[in-house]
């Protein structure tokens, strides 16, 4: 299997817990938190700086960018990104690897490095429940905004740099349902379709 997976998810869907176990089921090695500690490393940003801007822009801000792409225009949250990418693109080189988010399938596929693109959804009453064990909370209110939340952010963050739908079928070679299928089966079928592209 000489594969580079990556895994694109909505928050609360265990897009993090499927990622790990077909890492550890391959033998091979799972990126997520590591590229924030190598963007931390690379670029002098503090780790909290890098996590709030590494996945993160609300759709205003995607759409100012995009409106101030005309004229030189660059921020922290660009640079995070390119270093970033230069990250993911020195794990990628390095061999099969799983990873976890920040626009890696579009990254990879710039580069022309193959890979199996995942992207794992859940309904909300799944998400809920996992959210809630999350952040420790039972409140309705707050687990909702949440999800909302850092759904819209992924979706914008995910747009403003690739130019595509984040969660659109047509970008990915899997598109998994977690809260029916549960993870176990997903974590089989992306095995059973790694291997089969092996």
């Amino acid at each position: 299997m000489d594969r580079i997976i990556t895994i694109s998810r909505e928050f609360g869907a265990g897009g993090h817990s499927i990622g790990r176990q077909v890492a550890q089921a391959l033998g091979i090695e799972f990126y997520d938190k590591d590229i924030v500690r190598q963007t931390v490393e690379a670029s002098g940003y503090t780790q909290e700086l890098v996590e709030s801007e590494g996945e993160d822009m609300t759709r205003t801000e995607s759409i100012l960018r995009g409106i101030s792409s005309s004229v030189f225009y660059n921020d922290t949250q660009d640079a995070i990104h390119d270093v970033q990418q230069a990250v993911i693109l020195r794990f990628a080189q390095a061999g099969p690897c799983v990873i976890l988010g920040r626009c890696a399938d579009v990254i990879l596929r710039q580069a022309g490095i193959d890979s199996l693109d995942v992207f794992i959804h859940a309904d909300d009453v799944h998400r809920a429940v996992r959210v809630s064990e999350l952040i420790g909370s039972k409140d309705a209110t707050q687990i909702q905004r949440l999800m909302a939340k850092k759904d819209a952010h992924r979706h914008a963050y995910y747009t403003r740099y690739t130019g595509k739908k984040w969660g659109d079928s047509h970008n990915y070679d899997l598109t998994l349902d977690s809260g029916r299928l549960g993870y176990d089966l997903c974590v089989q079928l992306i095995l059973a379709a790694a291997r089969a592209d092996a």
